[in-house]
């Protein structure tokens, strides 16, 4: 089975720092590009971070740039954001996705996604 699971969200306070995992199982790891996007209520869908199949190309949205940082192990099939100086507007749903082109998924036009993972950064 195809599957995308993200852990790690929780409740942080502003400043503080948490890593999301997100464990890839059913497909070919090393020949996807891996992408966070979050959701908030009320807002639209934005790309946060995302990492290409070999790791050696990455994208950061403006407004994480500096404070996040995207990261793969091929031997746990599994990217990881580090989230450092969280900000209240951080707060929302994060999801990962999968597909097999790294500008595809920075689009953000991909059909393979997770469940999601809560993060709250209070202030």
């Amino acid at each position: 089975e195809v599957q995308l699971v993200e852990s790690g969200g929780g409740l942080v306070q502003a400043g503080g720092s948490l890593r999301l995992s997100c464990a890839a199982s059913g497909f070919t790891f090393d020949a996807y590009a891996i992408g966070w996007f979050r959701h908030a209520p009320g807002k639209e869908r934005e790309g946060v971070s995302c990492i290409s199949h070999s790791g050696a190309s990455t994208y950061y949205a403006d407004s994480v740039k500096g404070r996040f940082t995207i990261s793969r192990d091929s031997a746990k099939n599994t990217v990881y954001l580090r989230m450092n100086s969280q900000k209240p507007e951080d707060t929302s749903v994060y999801y990962c996705a999968a597909d097999p082109n790294f500008r595809t998924m920075v689009a953000g036009m991909v059909d393979l996604w997770g469940l999601g993972t809560l993060v709250t950064v209070s202030s």
